[in-house]
């Protein structure tokens, strides 16, 4: 099982229709209501165009110093992507805010990595708009 957290804390993942390889995602109608699943090396020009009724899109993180799943995301929002964007694997609570600032509404976690990094760690880093430098900057 995985833990899902957003600004609000950890909960299930509600998320029960599945995921569809990007390689194996159908470019027409049928890929409407489909959720994404994305390599860390994949190039977001690719799905330009490709995108449309895609409900959510889960980007993969092979390993917390592994940052290319933050630019995707960047590079999808963009693109113009208002679907659920999901990043998954190896991310730890001090990470949580670049991954709102960048794009992602919400952040898939093993049970193992919940219970070495509990909720309030993850919960410190939800005023993610309120802390960033541009702000301090501003102040």
């Amino acid at each position: 099982m995985s833990v899902i957290v957003t600004d609000e804390g950890f909960r299930d993942d509600d998320w029960q229709a599945g995921y569809t390889a990007l390689q194996d995602h159908p470019s027409d109608e049928a890929g409407r209501g489909l959720a994404l699943d994305v390599t860390s090396d994949t190039d977001p020009t690719q799905l330009e165009g490709k995108l449309g009724g895609v409900a959510m899109i889960r980007v993969d993180f092979p390993s917390f110093s592994d940052g290319r799943g933050f630019t995707i995301a960047r590079q999808l929002r963009r693109q113009g992507y208002d679907g659920r964007l999901r990043a998954k694997g190896h991310l730890i609570a001090d990470q949580y805010a670049m991954a709102r600032r960048s794009g992602f509404d919400e952040v898939e976690i093993s049970e193992d990595l919940a219970a070495r990094q509990p909720e309030d760690q993850w919960q410190r880093r939800a005023a993610w708009q309120a802390h960033d430098y541009q702000s301090r900057l501003r102040g």
